[in-house]
């Protein structure tokens, strides 16, 4: 195969949308425990509305169609079949910029905020700021392949990310992250710093720790404890789970449409801070479209190697000094802190909050920042 790069389109068998469907007309739900919304789980109501939505509402072969609107293409590296968009825009001088999906997501995450990255001509923006967009698919996610073996490392997928844009011809390119890509995007500049203009993170650089406290001032401190409040900081432990047994949970998302729709809503939902409900926040489409991709490719467990194979757990992402940084929302995170690990030159105050996944829940604003970031670096 050597540095092969073949066309790829996505085609999921009609046998595995008829199943997905049956197993869904034959779900059994459980009693709804006492208590109010979601403070035991996800709903009983919530979910069998969803799930029938999913059977006889939600269209997979137009959001397939969709999907396959945007250039996708698969090549080996490092040993590794692995799958990626590459968008190219229209507009000369086009910077290109790799996007980096966080967990439990994959490249859906970015189906509403390409187009304003490589056409911002037809959203408003300056044509100036076009971007190339490249999107892989991380190891173990969607349609790239699980990796082989243990002791993956978010430094081995920066690696990765740097040969793919070498690969591509690409001598200079930006590269953002926000969850899990928060820890790869970083890891890119870190191995390609000559090709790197520089790394965007959609937040969680700068977040601070009981270690950080005695030194608060009494606005960081408040900040903090409002921190410590948040449902995405006391639900359920993923990390924790997913680090002790991950096939074991697997059985349960890989065999049943209805779990794995229940785990994935528990982590939207606790990822959402927006204060309105998720369906307000997410397109119900987008979030089942992101759901059915994980059913079809079966990549629940595959997708869980950043938690059991770092040692001592992930923590919160440093960063890396050898390019600039930009970051899309600073609160509550402090800029003083990430400034340990970083060289900040892009930290608003006053980019619109949401949802964790901000670019399937404000893609224009999200498409503004990146744009403004990479006009300073590029």
């Amino acid at each position: 195969m050597g540095h092969e790069i073949r066309p790829f389109r996505i085609d999921i068998p009609q046998p595995d949308l008829d199943e997905l469907h049956d197993r869904l007309s034959r779900a059994r739900l459980p009693r709804q425990l006492p208590g109010e919304g979601w403070e035991r789980g996800v709903p009983v109501a919530w979910l069998a509305e969803t799930a029938r939505y999913w059977r006889e509402g939600y269209d997979w072969r137009r959001a397939e169609a969709r999907l396959n609107g945007f250039p996708q293409f698969t090549t080996e590296i490092d040993g590794q079949e692995l799958h990626f968009l590459h968008v190219r825009s229209a507009e000369p001088g086009a910077l290109p910029v790799l996007l980096t999906h966080g967990w439990p997501n994959s490249f859906v995450e970015f189906a509403e905020l390409i187009g304003r990255l490589t056409d911002p001509r037809a959203h408003g923006g300056d044509p100036a700021a076009a971007c190339h967009v490249v999107v892989p698919s991380v190891p173990g996610f969607a349609f790239s392949a699980p990796p082989r073996g243990t002791g993956w490392t978010t430094a081995r997928v920066g690696r990765m990310w740097a040969g793919l844009m070498d690969r591509l011809g690409y001598d200079r390119y930006g590269v953002q992250g926000g969850d899990l890509g928060a820890y790869i995007a970083p890891e890119v500049a870190a191995a390609a710093p000559g090709h790197v203009a520089g790394v965007y993170v959609l937040g969680g650089l700068g977040f601070p720790t009981e270690e950080d406290v005695p030194e608060m001032t009494g606005e960081e401190r408040a900040a903090y404890e409002w921190l410590q409040g948040q449902d995405w900081m006391n639900g359920v432990d993923h990390h924790a789970l997913l680090r002790a047994a991950p096939q074991t949970f697997a059985y349960g998302w890989q065999d049943s449409p209805v779990a794995a729709l229940a785990w994935m809503a528990q982590k939207f939902h606790e990822f959402n801070a927006s204060g309105k409900p998720l369906d307000e926040v997410i397109d119900r489409d987008l979030f089942l479209t992101n759901v059915s991709l994980y059913w079809f490719t079966g990549t629940w467990a595959s997708s869980s190697w950043p938690m059991y194979d770092t040692p001592g757990g992930l923590g919160w992402p440093r960063g890396q000094k050898a390019v600039p940084t930009g970051v899309y929302s600073g609160m509550p995170a402090f800029r003083r802190l990430a400034e340990r690990h970083n060289t900040i030159v892009h930290w608003p105050a006053d980019n619109p909050e949401g949802h964790h996944f901000v670019a399937m829940d404000r893609p224009d604003a999200l498409a503004a920042d990146m744009r403004a970031f990479f006009a300073k670096v590029r």
